[in-house]
């Protein structure tokens, strides 16, 4: 159901996940070359991990409970994401002598607030939904 705003964030979401750490660098390192997330496997897996989660979500439209849990998870993992970010980022790069972190680091971030917009929306259909049983 696309006509619903959860929809449209859920899926920016996934959007951001899975296509932004193509094109921006996630951080540089203490020479000023470009570090990209798809150099490390592991980033990719999470990256798509988020962004697999929020495509599943989308499609679990007729189920709000589950697509609210799943949202949550989906939370916890980019969080989990950024803190690799931030690790790599600190240990790799050489620390506080690289002043350039890359506004890659952000990905993880604009998809937190898409899923927590997307599940406030999910919050609101089931407090109606609720509240239209209540007058049966």
């Amino acid at each position: 159901m696309i006509q619903r705003i959860q929809s449209i964030y859920l899926f920016l979401a996934a959007l951001v996940a899975a296509g932004l750490h193509f094109a921006i660098p996630v951080y540089s390192t203490a020479e000023g070359a470009p570090v990209y997330a798809v150099d490390h496997l592991e980033l990719v897996a999470l990256f798509f991990g988020s962004a697999l989660l929020s495509l599943i979500a989308l499609f679990l439209f007729k189920n709000r409970k589950l697509q609210f849990v799943l949202g949550r998870l989906n939370i916890i993992l980019n969080f989990i994401l950024l803190g690799v970010l931030v690790y790599q980022s600190q240990i790799l790069s050489g620390g506080a002598a690289a002043l350039e972190k890359g506004i890659g680091m952000l990905i993880p971030i604009i998809s937190i607030v898409f899923i927590a917009l997307a599940n406030k929306a999910i919050k609101r259909d089931e407090d109606l939904v609720k509240s239209v049983d209540r007058l049966r």
